[in-house]
C-alpha cells in the first residue's frame, strides 16, 4: 500500500503524482512569480511543510498500574492539562489515559476543571 517510488541512486527517489489542472495552473503562477525554482521545487517544499506537521505517536505497552502511576503523576506536575497531552506526552493509549483518570477521579485523587 506505499507509493510507487522509483530509484535514482543514492540521492532520492522519484514519486508520480496526479494533480488537478487547477493545481498545476497555481504551481505555475507561483513558479512565475518567482516564489519557486520550478514545479518540482514547490512539491517538494510541500511535502516537507507536511511531513513536519505531522507528529506520529507510537505508544508504548504500560501494565495498567504503571500507567495510572504516570498519568498521576504528569498530572501532579502539570496543575491542568487535556488527557490527548497526557497521552500524547507519556506516549499512552488516548482510551487508556481517559479510563485512569475517571478512576482517578472516582478515587477522589483528581477532579476535572470546567
Amino acid at each position: 500500500m506505499g507509493a510507487d517510488i522509483a530509484s535514482t541512486g543514492n540521492v532520492g527517489k522519484v514519486v508520480g503524482a496526479k494533480l488537478t489542472r487547477n493545481e498545476i495552473l497555481q504551481i505555475n503562477r507561483l513558479v512565475d512569480a518567482g516564489l519557486y525554482l520550478n514545479p518540482s521545487d514547490f512539491i517538494r517544499d510541500a511535502v516537507r511543510e507536511k511531513l513536519a506537521a505531522i507528529k506520529v505517536i507510537e505508544y508504548r505497552n504500560a501494565d495498567y498500574e504503571t500507567a495510572k502511576k504516570e498519568v498521576a503523576g504528569y498530572f501532579q506536575m502539570k496543575g491542568e492539562a487535556y488527557a490527548s497531552d497526557a497521552s500524547t506526552d507519556l506516549q499512552l493509549d488516548y482510551e487508556l489515559v481517559i479510563k485512569i483518570m475517571d478512576d482517578l477521579e472516582k478515587e477522589g485523587k483528581m477532579e476535572t476543571v470546567k
